[in-house]
């Protein structure tokens, strides 16, 4: 196991994750990394650790560099066990080391692992000196957890972001520059649309706190590490951070005899008529993690289900569950279903977009099997909802 050379001095010294299917109860069909970084100073520093099997492919890309008994500090910038899996076999190696955390951090650590480890806590714009770098740190409180924090060393123009501007991605290449750039947007913006999209406002303060900071490099927990497409990256932050859309339109539904389909398709030409971009999703064939990749930049949100023991579909509910915890704001929303005596579905999922705080369309809700007539007004009355594609 070879680490690999960032900059003079830094290393990449973390995990691939291959077979990884399913983090956080979203699908990663792509795998992982968890990546940790090594800086040999007079000071040897350990950035963040890989989940615990892959303790043994950390240690030897160490070794490839140096001996890891002489490592000085271990950072943790998040304790989560994906990161800091693999602190508990190290420290047992290197049990005089300082292990480097937020507040919140050493409470989280001490919870998980149950050790009274060497700790050393700081907060943003704490600073350690480690020889001909002195390293700068960041808190990132709720970008996704209360310990979050990252890591700058002002000499080498890099930032250790940890999971702000992440991917999961399992790859041998290392640097945006070796891999699709609209792979990586797009894996970005899952990662955001299923795990930081409910702390937007945390991440505006983070995206502010680092302008005084000159970068070239973000080298984030998992995935790919940021070199060229910096901008980019960073543009994109800003737009999901401040929930800007784009004048499209997600839909999402389950049938049971197609006529949730059926008005699901009509809503669909009605914003096709419009001009507005529209993707169309099957609840029983896309997890709900791929749909949240969209939703991120959909200005209107439509869900519908039919009516089901006087309630709405499990897998309805599931996505309308997990939407309600993202919190996606600034955007319209439309409940859709259809019934065959009681139809009480559509009003359930309107009480959830209320509660959520979406802005309505008038629902749509129909009895039985709609004809083309009926069809044809949905299209009509929702077009007349509408604005064009700038709307």
């Amino acid at each position: 196991m070879k680490a690999v050379k960032i900059k003079e001095n830094i290393y990449w010294v973390g995990g691939i994750d291959w077979n990884l299917r399913n983090f956080h109860g979203y699908m990663t069909q792509r795998g992982s990394t968890y990546n940790a970084y090594l800086i040999t100073d007079k000071k040897t520093v350990l950035i963040d650790t890989v989940k615990h099997y892959l303790y043994d492919e950390m240690l030897a890309r160490i070794s490839d560099i140096i001996d890891p008994k002489k490592i000085d500090y271990v950072i943790s910038n998040h304790v989560e066990m994906d990161h800091s899996g693999s602190i508990p076999r190290l420290t047992e190696l290197i049990p005089n080391a300082t292990v480097v955390t937020s507040s919140p951090g050493e409470k989280g650590l001490r919870a998980h692992y149950g050790k009274s480890w060497n700790f050393k806590t700081v907060k943003t714009g704490d600073k350690i000196n480690i020889g001909a770098r002195e390293l700068t740190f960041v808190m990132e409180q709720m970008v996704h957890w209360p310990d979050n924090m990252a890591t700058y060393s002002e000499k080498d123009k890099i930032i250790f972001s940890n999971d702000a501007f992440g991917q999961h991605i399992a790859s041998s290449e290392r640097f945006d520059t070796e891999y699709p750039l609209d792979i990586l947007i797009e894996e970005a913006r899952k990662y955001y649309a299923n795990i930081v999209l409910p702390y937007g406002s945390q991440v505006q303060k983070v995206l502010e706190a680092l302008k005084p900071f000159e970068i070239d490099t973000i080298a984030p927990s998992h995935g790919i590490i940021w070199t060229e497409h910096i901008p980019e990256i960073l543009n994109e932050y800003v737009k999901w951070a401040g929930n800007q859309t784009e004048g499209k339109c997600t839909i999402v539904y389950d049938t049971m005899w197609q006529s949730t389909e059926k008005i699901a398709m009509a809503i669909k030409n009605a914003f096709e008529n419009k001009n507005i971009r529209c993707k169309i999703y099957n609840l029983k064939l896309t997890h709900i993690s791929d749909i949240m990749s969209d939703v991120i930049t959909s200005k209107y949100i439509c869900l519908g289900s039919p009516t089901l023991n006087n309630n709405i579909l499990p897998t309805v509910s599931s996505f309308l569950t997990y939407l309600k915890g993202l919190a996606p704001k600034n955007r319209a929303a439309l409940a859709f279903g259809s019934f065959g005596w009681s139809g009480q579905s559509v009003g359930i999922i309107e009480n959830i977009f209320k509660e959520m705080g979406l802005n309505l369309l008038d629902s749509i809700k129909t009895q039985y099997v709609p004809d083309e007539k009926k069809l044809k007004q949905i299209t009509e009355d929702i077009q007349n909802q509408i604005g064009g594609n700038n709307g």
